[in-house]
């Protein structure tokens, strides 16, 4: 009898069109994300939050399913700002940014939640390529979001090309630096809760030494510390480790 009312009324062939209507869409969401193209906007709805529904991150325009780190990445997760945005949707969910830059900045507020790598060294940018090529390997790929990497047709942009010959150019400079390196041995070093940390010198005498800035990351990366003999020592690019005496082969750091 049901069945009868239900086919020859109007209101109620409307609602199960409705529904059936909001199941395809549902499936469509949830399983329609291999090789996709995605809109900030449409990808700002894998953030984790809406149960049933993949986790994606994207970085550097590729889009990824990290579901199966949900622990990291969905509600409550560290990662949790990683999801739904080309790598950080805005924590008020405001906003839909490409935030790249801030995986080697560290600003994830205001400015740094930002698209533009400009300004960066080729190693920063390296690093940003290396944690795209991680999410290749470690997680399902699920397609590209359309911005400043991709177009509206999913081809990479001149910006992405531009950012990937940067990248090269980064690890050609590390290769390069590493050689130059070998030359001057590095110290030793070790570092525990109780004492702290120490470097020392087999031969010579430990010294800071200010990388060439198109190599030094940020912080503490942009100086190495190297062993050098009595007759190197007046070098004026050489740091005496502060309250190390000048002639000591071991310095608390």
């Amino acid at each position: 009898m049901w069945l009868k009312t239900l086919a020859t009324s109007p209101l109620s062939r409307i609602t199960v069109l409705v529904l059936l209507a909001a199941l395809l869409l549902r499936f469509y969401i949830k399983f329609d994300t291999a090789e996709r193209l995605f809109s900030a906007e449409e990808l700002a709805l894998f953030n984790g939050t809406e149960e049933g529904l993949p986790i994606l991150l994207g970085i550097l325009g590729s889009v990824f399913d990290v579901t199966k780190g949900k622990s990291h990445y969905g509600s409550g997760g560290g990662y949790n700002h990683f999801a739904g945005s080309n790598f950080f949707l805005n924590i008020f969910g405001h906003e839909f940014r490409d935030a790249s830059r801030a995986f080697v900045s560290g600003n994830f507020t205001g400015d740094g939640l930002t698209d533009s790598l400009r300004g960066l060294s080729s190693t920063e940018v390296k690093s940003i390529v290396e944690w795209r090529d991680f999410y290749h390997k470690t997680y399902k790929y699920a397609g590209k979001l359309v911005g400043r990497y991709y177009d509206s047709e999913g081809n990479p942009t001149k910006y992405l090309k531009g950012v990937e010959a940067k990248a090269a150019r980064g690890a050609q400079l590390l290769e390069k630096q590493k050689i130059e390196e070998a030359k001057q041995p590095a110290c030793n070093s070790r570092w525990s809760q109780d004492e702290g940390g120490e470097v020392w010198c087999d031969v010579g005498y430990p010294r800071l030494v200010q990388r060439p800035l198109e190599i030094a990351l940020t912080g503490k990366m942009s100086k190495r510390c190297a062993c050098f003999e009595d007759s190197q020592l007046g070098q004026p690019s050489l740091e005496v480790y502060e309250g190390c005496d000048y002639h000591a082969t071991r310095c608390k750091v």
